[in-house]
């Protein structure tokens, strides 16, 4: 149900204006608004916090929705599947009821400010600084290609508070943005692909919050809050690439249907046929075992390793799926009004950001060590 919903949602509501989307690079805050108050916004939060009281399939049902819809770039999978979980698994009972209703409703928009100039994958080698006096946290440091960047209000900023520490000193500050002096919001990123998200760069410059903004109770949870969120984060990338595969598989086999050569439609040449039939069996066998995580994710059991692969396999074959689709389409693959230009230009991030695919192998090659 919750699928049939956000799917009406997505074609009526997003669809129709998203190439204007990709022209502003933004998708427009009224649209979240509306995502809201149609219950798609924090779907797996509590109902006591303004969510939908429903779980992580819930959310993977809207990330499919999004994706069979081609509106990729409305980016309400990292504010309902990432930031607000963080807040719900580690804020205290005052932090939850301040924030999570109001990032339910849309009047919030979450972001996580993680990578740096010259930190990505390595979370270890932030720069960003929070440091105390009195009751109030003092935030300097920049950050980069931040998802959701222009839109959002609330950000999750990981600091050090304690620099000596290394990943024991790192904490996650609550930055709430409303009027907030010596935070600065830099260029809307110009990027190969997902132009209607709004990726930006953050500045802080002595930017002061109150100490009830450091999210949890304690200094230094911040490694391990991260460690802990990292697999559904993974997971997501792969509902999202799951969803771009299948769409791009429908829109490529309607495709080869239509377009005749040799007065024949090219689905009748084998090759076409050999291509589709190899693509659709790699499809199903990744669907299955995007099903397995999502399942074992439901019940707790989702480990590093095994969200790993899932980011890793998933992204990895997304990338196969548009190159080898767009061939078929021949040259009006290449140009921009046929979807499959934009889907396979979308794809390319999906193997860097979330950990890079590389660290992605690297993570699942010390899990080989440890047994």
């Amino acid at each position: 149900m919750v699928r049939e919903m956000a799917g009406r949602f997505m074609d009526d509501e997003i669809a129709p204006h998203y190439e204007t989307y990709e022209r502003e690079e933004i998708v427009p805050r009224s649209e979240w608004e509306k995502a809201g108050a149609n219950g798609l916004l924090c779907a797996s939060m509590p109902e006591a916090y303004g969510g939908g009281g429903a779980s992580y399939a819930e959310e993977a049902a809207i990330i499919e929705a999004i994706g069979h819809a081609g509106v990729d770039g409305f980016g309400i999978a990292l504010h309902s599947g990432i930031v607000a979980p963080y807040i719900e698994a580690y804020g205290t009972e005052e932090q939850k009821a301040k924030w999570l209703p109001k990032m339910a409703t849309g009047e919030l928009i979450g972001a996580i400010a993680m990578t740096e100039p010259g930190a990505g994958s390595d979370l270890q080698g932030i720069k960003t600084t929070a440091s105390r006096d009195g009751n109030q946290y003092s935030i300097s440091g920049s950050k980069t290609f931040i998802t959701n960047g222009q839109n959002a209000n609330l950000i999750l900023v990981v600091a050090k508070t304690d620099p000596a520490e290394g990943a024991k000193g790192t904490s996650l500050m609550v930055v709430e943005t409303e009027g907030l002096e010596g935070f600065e919001r830099g260029r809307n990123l110009d990027k190969i692909g997902f132009k209607a998200n709004d990726t930006s760069e953050l500045f802080f410059n002595d930017a002061k919050i109150p100490t009830s903004n450091l999210l949890g109770s304690d200094e230094g949870q911040g490694f391990y809050q991260l460690m802990n969120q990292l697999p559904q984060e993974r997971l997501i990338i792969a509902n999202q690439a799951m969803a771009s595969i299948e769409r791009a598989l429908a829109l490529t086999i309607d495709y080869a249907g239509e377009r005749k050569a040799f007065g024949k439609p090219i689905i009748d040449f084998q090759n076409t046929q050999f291509k589709l039939a190899e693509m659709k069996s790699e499809a199903t066998m990744a669907k299955a075992f995007v099903n397995h995580c999502v399942e074992r994710h439901l019940n707790g059991g989702l480990d590093t390793e095994t969200a790993s692969m899932a980011k890793y396999l998933l992204s990895d074959l997304q990338g196969k799926v548009m190159d080898e689709c767009l061939q078929l389409f021949g040259g009006y693959g290449y140009m921009n009004e046929y979807p499959i230009a934009r889907m396979y230009r979308d794809a390319r991030v999906q193997r860097i950001y979330g950990g890079t695919n590389e660290i992605m192998k690297l993570l699942i090659a010390r899990s080989l060590q440890k047994g």
